[in-house]
């Protein structure tokens, strides 16, 4: 169907969704800045790239946050420890640099 006999209300709807990813992006690179800051830190002082600890505080209240926004906290958890995950490797990578620059 081409767009134009697509309903107004659909395309509209649709506009809102492509804005709202495209801000999600931005987001989450703007957090996967400041996680490498994180890495370096961590690699500096010598500190483990995963912080279990933490992960569990960060999935409860982020699970919380998601049922007082009406998501699914499952669906929030998933997508936390998807990123976690990612972070984890990067701060493994910035280490390992980290550890070849300083021999």
């Amino acid at each position: 169907m081409v767009e134009n006999q697509l309903p107004s209300e659909l395309i509209e709807a649709r506009k809102t969704i492509d804005n709202i990813d495209a801000a999600l992006i931005h987001i989450l690179a703007e957090r996967f800045r400041c996680t490498q800051k994180v890495g370096v830190i961590k690699a500096v002082h010598e500190l483990p790239p995963a912080d279990p600890a933490r992960e569990q505080v960060q999935i409860a209240r982020l699970r919380a946050l998601a049922a007082e926004s009406g998501l699914d906290p499952d669906f929030a958890e998933k997508f936390l420890n998807f990123m976690v995950k990612e972070v984890i490797r990067h701060h493994e990578d910035i280490k390992a640099a980290y550890s070849q620059s300083e021999l």
